[in-house]
């Protein structure tokens, strides 16, 4: 056995005939600032207490981990992502195009598309999700970034979001639950407001503005509705634009993005459809579920949904 992944079993009692699932948990030993490798131990152990067959892995890097995700699948495992929306977001793809099932214990700074999926937080109570809950088709993310075309669980967004992502990624210092706040506040400050020109489905959009966010999942940064009318069940993309506004006003309204009241805002727009165009000059900022993407300029961005590509274990579709 490789170094760094371990596996154990126990029999389940001669009266239970049901198949017991086997699982391969990938773990991220970053997220949540070092906490992902404590979130995994209950969960594992409450798994092998009920006769589960599970297997721990620290993430080795990202092409390391496609080879475990391929060689997990073809073994018949459910592949469990331990850490945060990044984390899940970096193998989510690859469990989808082989078929696979993906399973989550949220263990990152955000944990935005478990929010998303009403997961918990209890290691019993996701030790059981994982045992008992029936696969659900969920949908992702599809960027076709200049790199080739990247999945994503929850948002790509860029403007002031992306510049927001990038200064949570380097506060080590706040407190975790102030970081996406304080970054937000700062990005707000200091944004240039930018011209996007936007094709949902059919439809052309033009927007002088801060920020444009194309949402499956309703959460991002740590617990912020920004869609609040968005599902990953419904085959669809919610859009939101952000127009530009003075600085003060946009950081007085920025408490009402937790509860999802920034909608109702004269300065912002709700779009949906399963295909969206964006391009912006000058050149933006650009990321996905915490992770940056680089920088959307004039060249258009295409993203699109991909209805109930991935088959994940939650306890009912949200």
């Amino acid at each position: 056995m490789s170094d760094g992944a371990e596996r154990g079993t126990s029999e389940r009692p001669s009266e239970q005939s049901s198949p017991v699932r086997s699982f391969t948990f990938l773990v991220n030993p970053t997220s949540g600032g070092g906490a992902a490798p404590g979130a995994v131990v209950p969960v594992a152990w409450a798994m092998r207490e009920a006769g589960a067959s599970v297997e721990v892995t620290y993430s080795p890097g990202p092409k390391a981990m496609h080879a475990l995700v391929t060689a997990a699948v073809a073994r018949g495992d459910v592949v469990v992502s331990v850490g945060g929306d990044g984390m899940l977001s970096s193998i989510a793809g690859e469990v989808a195009r082989l078929g696979g099932i993906l399973g989550i214990v949220p263990a990152g700074r955000g944990n935005d598309f478990a929010r998303m999926l009403g997961l918990p937080d209890d290691p019993a109570a996701i030790a059981r999700i994982l045992l008992e809950a029936e696969p659900t088709p969920t949908d992702l993310i599809s960027a076709d970034l200049p790199g080739g075309p990247r999945t994503v669980a929850g948002s790509v967004y860029a403007g002031v979001d992306a510049l927001t992502a990038s200064l949570v990624n380097k506060a080590r210092w706040i407190p975790r639950k102030l970081q996406y706040p304080a970054a937000a506040v700062r990005a707000l400050a200091t944004f240039k407001a930018a011209t996007y020109s936007l094709t949902v489905d059919d439809d052309v959009h033009e927007f002088v503005g801060a920020s444009v966010v194309v949402a499956n999942s309703g959460y991002y940064g740590s617990g912020m509705h920004i869609a609040p009318d968005a599902s990953v069940d419904d085959g669809l993309l919610d859009v939101i634009v952000i127009e530009a506004a003075g600085r003060v006003d946009m950081i007085r309204s920025f408490p009402k993005v937790y509860d999802g009241g920034h909608v109702e805002l004269d300065q912002v727009h709700v779009l949906r459809g399963r295909s969206v165009t964006i391009s912006a000059q000058p050149c933006v900022a650009l990321g996905g579920d915490g992770e940056p993407l680089g920088f959307l300029g004039g060249a258009p961005l295409t993203v699109e949904v991909r209805p109930g590509m991935l088959q994940v274990l939650r306890d009912r579709a949200r």
